[in-house]
């Protein structure tokens, strides 16, 4: 399946694969971080059931705080 990750095309085995095991995938292991799918804002407690599939715009977002 192709996907765009973070405005990156990216193939990924299989016809789906859920948040949070992308997030595994691709060794994204921050804590603060913020997902979204087409746009649509994925709750953390959903990640492992919420599906990507073939065609979707993924972005994972670090958040930083400083000062």
């Amino acid at each position: 399946m192709e996907i765009t990750l973070n405005n990156e095309p990216m193939t990924i085995n299989g016809e789906s694969i859920t948040v949070e095991k992308l997030l595994e995938v691709k060794k994204y292991t921050f804590r603060m971080r913020t997902v979204k799918i087409n746009g649509r804002l994925i709750d953390r407690d959903s990640y492992a059931r919420e599906v990507i599939h073939d065609g979707d715009t993924v972005q994972v977002i670090y958040l930083m705080s400083g000062g």
